[in-house]
């Protein structure tokens, strides 16, 4: 299955439309605008709240936590590097690999089958990725292991 992941430009938070590849939007996401650290609410297509994103505010390294159903499943956290973006997965079998300065990464679980990969467009407005995800029951934690690592990569641009 393929998602296609936008960011939409002109918004005072943010916000991603989450569409399929026939172009059916499946979920979206919204920023809330004055809060202390980052935090992302994601909806199905009927307007429920099925997922909650947000910042750990202090802490050394971004740290993301993923929640789903009121439930704390993984966290997002940017390792510390030189030269290089890294990201650790806590809470899942999970593991990102690939090139962080092009926006290609591929998610494996720990038998070293892949989960999912994630692609970033180039020359847009706003962020777009690609998101194939090869197991439909991962759909909703892919998707919110990507927008977490969209929220850390603006956040060290911003720190830049």
């Amino acid at each position: 299955m393929k998602l296609y992941m936008k960011q939409k430009v002109f918004s005072w938070a943010d916000k991603f439309n989450v569409a399929d590849e026939y172009g059916t939007t499946r979920f979206s996401a919204e920023g809330e605008l004055f809060s202390w650290g980052k935090k992302l609410h994601i909806y199905d297509n009927v307007g429920r709240e099925v997922a909650f994103i947000r910042q750990k505010v202090m802490s050394w390294l971004p740290r993301y936590y993923v929640e789903i159903n009121g439930v704390t499943v993984a966290s997002v956290v940017k390792e510390f590097t030189f030269f290089k973006q890294s990201y650790r997965l806590e809470g899942l079998p999970w593991r990102m690999e690939g090139d962080f300065w092009a926006h290609d990464y591929v998610m494996y679980d720990d038998s070293s089958h892949e989960i999912m990969r994630m692609k970033k467009a180039w020359f847009t407005w706003g962020d777009s990725y690609e998101l194939e995800i090869f197991d439909p029951d991962n759909t909703l934690l892919c998707l919110c292991v990507a927008l977490a690592v969209d929220c850390a990569v603006a956040q060290s641009q911003d720190n830049n």
